[in-house]
């Protein structure tokens, strides 16, 4: 933890192989005792120091054996290819809780449960995400083809809305809920199916949810 301050303001899809609302939100168990996830935002606004970071486009895939809190993780950041190194720098920085103060921030949080953190990846991040359609789609050649859409009414095929409403987290304050697909190659492969994805707007700082 430093005295730098940095915060983002973002759109964030999140597609993980828990069922719909991941029970990992509400500090259960995940759904099949493991956890994969892919993730991908785009900041509107933010800084890192001196440093802005705003149209920046920021992905990762992450694995757990278990739950997350029991650690054993691995992740892979994916960093926009349009960043300057001073940009790519901040990212990194903020994706792996430094300048954070503990507990803070979901990254932060993150980076105490991982054991391994491949090499980041700088690539052209195709992004694009619709919150309150709870619509998104992530694609990074050779890496991730990701999609989130709405849940359904398995009788009607009506679209179903659900929020998530943390007053008190470290990611987000209000998700919206749908379900996701993502096939992810490198070194962590994941292939997930009709699972949990959530779309929300994101304003982080070192001190974590800017109410």
């Amino acid at each position: 933890m430093t005295d730098l301050k940095w915060t983002i303001q973002a759109r964030e899809f999140v597609h993980c192989n828990c069922a719909y609302g991941c029970p990992c939100q509400f500090n259960a168990r995940p759904t099949y005792d493991n956890c994969q996830a892919v993730l991908g935002f785009q900041i509107d606004r933010g800084f890192h120091g001196a440093t802005r970071l705003d149209g920046l486009k920021v992905a990762a895939i992450f694995a757990w054996p278990g739950a997350i809190h029991e650690g054993k993780g691995a992740a892979q950041p994916i960093v926009d290819r349009h960043a300057t190194p001073a940009q790519r720098d901040a990212l990194l920085r903020i994706l792996a809780g430094l300048d954070t103060e503990p507990g803070a921030t979901v990254f932060q949080v993150f980076s105490t449960t991982l054991d391994t953190m491949y090499d980041p990846i700088d690539a052209e991040i195709d992004f694009t995400v619709d919150i309150d359609g709870r619509t998104a789609q992530l694609s990074i050649a050779n890496l991730v083809e990701a999609r989130g859409e709405p849940i359904r009414n398995p009788v009607t095929g009506a679209e179903t809305r659900a929020q998530i409403h943390l007053p008190n987290g470290f990611e987000f304050t209000t998700a919206e809920v749908g379900r996701g697909w993502a096939k992810t190659e490198g070194e962590i492969k994941l292939m997930l199916a009709d699972s949990h994805s959530h779309f929300a707007h994101l304003h982080l700082s070192q001190s974590g949810v800017v109410q």
